[in-house]
């Protein structure tokens, strides 16, 4: 038997406060709704751990689907986080972020900040100072894939391990967007739904109460997030010499162990092999090989398609593992040619090139092995060596399942990076020699992106009716100077499609969708209820107690989906608490905006995990003391900000 909380209609005191004993729940059987959405949000909590390798989005979506068709919620509930306005914004906002890397805008940035600099102190001061100030106006997400071509390129050249700096990197993004309202999709996501947050409570409540579910001002977030900010980024500075790692990136490593996973072959006249197509060579089941270049004269072919033909004289490239050379030597005609300049003065080297990828949660190809996979096909590039938790796999390429984070070393033709630079697949595409700019266009996307700033700043301020309200709406702001990024060729059609950051929409839609659930089936009067009757009616346990809780979930899920799940929530407790509801959604924002313990609970620590070689264990010891500083930063300074009294 369940414990179900109705909302009681509160009694207003002489002072027109709610009386706190109006608070007191009332028992009552859990509705066979609420059993299923909490079911559900748990089924979903669950295979998050369990199965690391399942898309959030897919599972968010899957569960909003459930509900629905349960009669949880009606469809046009559950379709209604994709039309969300901070679901728009932020999808508008990834494209001026997108417009702003294809110009060069930030690459200046990035070099006039490390240019000059030598050392690794000096140029984390630097990017303390940019990283901050820029994550509080631009998502700290296209931030960091932005900045981290041009930190590891810095590494590269004064001989640092960009383990050093990239952690640093994503935990500096993450700081500074919590500054203001746009600098992080959760506080969009969290202000968004106090626009109709009113209809969480029912009955006849203080108006001091719905006054405080107001949505939140451009810089109001950043009172507690600012201070915060501040004395994170100093733990940060302090303990980062003692805590971080020293690992080689991946490039490094492929350049010192070639001999480990790269062998050239000569084809000689004697080869039997020669007028066959690879596939009738038998040379494309090898086991933990692959063929991965044919090189002959005025001619590099890469990658190889089973449609090749060998001819006398090629040699070809092969990568996997030294000992399955074995296989190859079976082959009468092909002996081993020992070029040991192979990857340092490469032959034609302008038809090929080494390229870095670090796969998202939204690759088609997770859970699935490289061979079975079919990634050179899908996308006409030869995986070299993968990376995972700071080290080289060194099992058979073909055998190796891909996992979200997982750093990839492919070969590919000269515009992979170009193609794929703001593919949903990955979180990161960086090649050696960069990809082009439109420098001609830089000065006009600052400008337009500057516009935007002001326009977000202003947005508080204007009225929300009349002629003019399409001015008041920040999905309106973000979509009007995404589309000019656009005509003004700042940014091409086709990578402003692949800009938006796809399962990041999906999976707030779906979050949003099923903490719409947790209300109308009741569910979230039933969990505020049992965490009232655990921890007692003392506002200030209450707060530490849901900032806690917001910590670990994010930690274990995701920053947007703990936000929109634990708002309603929030709103509950302290309705039966007889509080401000202001204190408790500021601090389910902040705690699911800092997340610092895990690669999992924030986009950009999964995203610097590959090229940082990073473990999660790295995350937790680097993370931890910055987490302990900005949790007690934020319980002494949000009673002080946003009172507790109605």
């Amino acid at each position: 038997m369940g414990v179900h909380v109705r909302r009681k209609t509160p009694q207003i005191d002489g002072r027109g406060r709610p009386s706190k004993t109006a608070f007191a729940p009332e028992r009552r059987m859990l509705s066979p709704h609420a059993w299923i959405t909490i079911g559900t949000i748990l089924g979903v909590f669950v295979i998050l751990q369990v199965r690391r390798r399942v898309p959030t989005d897919l599972l968010f979506l899957s569960a909003l689907a459930f509900v629905t068709l349960c009669g949880v919620i009606s469809p046009e509930e559950a379709l209604s986080g994709f039309s969300n306005n901070a679901v728009v914004t932020i999808a508008g906002l990834f494209v001026c972020a997108a417009s702003l890397r294809a110009t060069g805008g930030l690459d200046w940035i990035g070099r006039s900040l490390l240019g000059s600099v030598q050392k690794e102190k000096p140029a984390l001061v630097r990017l303390s100072i940019v990283l901050v100030a820029a994550s509080s106006f631009v998502l700290n997400s296209a931030l960091v894939a932005m900045t981290m071509p041009v930190v590891i390129d810095w590494c590269r050249k004064r001989g640092i391990s960009p383990s050093r700096l990239l952690m640093p990197v994503s935990y500096l993004a993450i700081l500074g967007g919590v500054c203001t309202l746009v600098g992080t999709s959760t506080t969009l996501v969290v202000n968004q739904q106090l626009a109709s947050a009113a209809s969480l409570v029912e009955g006849n409540v203080a108006p001091t109460f719905l006054a405080d579910l107001r949505p939140m001002g451009l810089f109001e977030i950043g009172k507690v997030g600012a201070p915060c900010a501040l004395l994170g980024t100093f733990v940060l500075f302090f303990i980062s010499s003692r805590l971080l790692p020293r690992r080689r990136e991946i490039a490094t490593q492929v350049g010192e162990e070639a001999r480990e996973y790269l062998v050239e072959l000569l084809v000689q006249p004697e080869c039997p092999l020669i007028d066959k197509n690879v596939t009738d060579a038998g040379l494309r089941q090898l086991p933990g090989l692959f063929l991965i270049e044919i090189n002959r004269p005025n001619q590099v072919i890469t990658p190889v398609t089973p449609r090749n033909i060998i001819r006398n004289g090629d040699r070809l490239v092969f990568s996997g593992i030294v000992e399955t050379i074995v296989d190859l030597e079976k082959i009468p005609g092909l002996v081993p040619t020992a070029d040991l300049n192979y990857d340092v003065a490469p032959a034609s080297r302008r038809n090929r090139q080494l390229v870095e990828v670090v796969l998202s949660r939204a690759c088609p190809l997770l859970g699935t092995t490289v061979r079975e996979g079919g990634f050179r096909q899908k996308y006409n590039a030869a995986i070299i060596a993968v990376h995972r938790n700071g080290s080289r796999l060194t099992n058979k390429i073909g055998d190796i399942v891909l996992e979200p984070g997982d750093t990839l070393l492919l070969q590919t033709p000269g515009k992979f990076a170009q193609n794929y630079r703001n593919s949903r697949d990955f979180y990161l595409v960086s090649d050696v020699d960069g990809a082009p700019r439109r420098h001609d266009r830089a000065l006009l996307a600052g400008l337009l992106a500057f516009i935007l700033i002001v326009w977000l700043c202003c947005t508080n301020f204007l009225a929300t009716d009349g002629v003019w309200s399409g001015f008041s709406s920040t999905a309106m702001a973000a979509v009007t100077i995404a589309v000019l990024m656009i005509l003004t060729r700042c940014l091409p059609v086709s990578d402003a499609r692949t800009a938006v950051n796809l399962p990041l929409i999906m999976t707030i839609a779906g979050a949003l969708g099923l903490a719409l659930a947790l209300d109308r089936s009741g569910a979230d009067d039933a969990i505020a209820s049992g965490i009232v009757s655990v921890v007692g009616l003392n506002p200030m346990t209450l707060l530490v107690v849901v900032y806690l809780l917001s910590v670990l979930a994010t930690e274990m899920i995701s920053n947007t989906a703990v936000a929109a799940l634990m708002l309603p929530l929030a709103v509950q407790i302290a309705s039966m608490a007889g509080v401000s509801p202001r204190p408790y959604i500021m601090a389910i924002t902040l705690a699911a905006s800092l997340s610092f313990l895990s690669p999992i609970g924030y986009q950009t620590n999964l995203m610097v995990m590959g090229p940082g070689g990073y473990r999660p264990s790295d995350y937790f010891k680097v993370g931890l003391p910055i987490a302990i500083t900005v949790a007690a930063t934020a319980m002494v300074l949000i009673p002080v900000i946003w009172p507790f009294e109605l």
